[in-house]
């Protein structure tokens, strides 16, 4: 099959531009006719490590970037156990974060979604797993797709030495496994503040699932989610603004 590959309308064009605008621009760059290539999931083991399974339904926390947090916060509000996916920024020096800051790369910041999780419905490692197959390409080096810059880094923010732990095993297990076509760039970075997004940034794959932007980069993934953890997959998401 023949793959094609063309200049898609840009993340940060998207937040401007409504979704006839974005179809507008996508055919003119990629011509009538062409096909774009899905997102592409890694089927891969769970963490040989992982945290004791617990009969408490306390709610826990785990914050991770994978790029554009549209997806990965599509991603994770499809998936059972989770009861907020919250798009924001972590991992910055500075005491506050926005987009138009975030955006530029210079403040260190990274697109980041924090998801509170029941541990007695899911675990850490088990939302590891769904982040390193379906939610991003954990072997691109601060980019992702056509976004690129630290601020879309493949990072997890670890909130303690458990969850650090787990997830450094699990990257050496995956990176042993020879899944992936590169090495994972995945970094492990300690979990600080965490900013949630501007609120037109909140379930955006669910108001705008047509956006040419979406339909590329962010819908397949949603897709690989119910196709590969069917079994972790729910239909309706779990919404910010509900």
């Amino acid at each position: 099959m023949t793959r094609h590959t063309c200049t898609n309308p840009s993340r940060a064009a998207a937040t401007r531009l409504g979704a006839a605008a974005l179809l507008a621009i996508a055919a003119l760059a990629c011509g009538i006719g062409r096909t774009h290539a899905a997102e592409r999931a890694f089927v891969i083991a769970p963490p040989a490590m992982d945290e004791p399974a617990s009969p408490s339904h306390k709610e826990k926390t785990a914050v991770f970037a994978g790029g554009c947090f549209w997806g990965v916060q599509a991603v994770f509000q499809h998936v059972k156990g989770v009861n907020q996916a919250l798009s924001g920024y972590a991992g910055g020096k500075a005491d506050s974060a926005h987009y138009d800051d975030v955006s530029t790369g210079r403040s260190g910041h990274a697109e980041s979604v924090q998801v509170t999780y029941d541990p007695a419905q899911i675990s850490y490692g088990q939302l590891l797993q769904i982040f390193f197959s379906v939610a991003h390409d954990p072997t691109q080096l601060n980019r992702q797709g056509p976004d690129t810059g630290t601020q879309y880094r493949s990072t997890i923010f670890a909130a303690n030495s458990q969850q650090h732990e787990i997830a450094q095993a699990y990257i050496q297990q995956l990176d042993k496994s020879g899944v992936y076509p590169r090495p994972l760039a995945t970094t492990i970075e300690d979990h600080k503040d965490f900013y949630p997004a501007e609120t037109y940034h909140q379930d955006y794959l669910a108001h705008n699932k047509h956006s040419m932007y979406i339909i590329i980069n962010d819908l397949p993934k949603v897709a690989n989610l119910a196709k590969v953890f069917s079994d972790r997959y729910r239909d309706a998401p779990v919404l910010v603004n509900r």
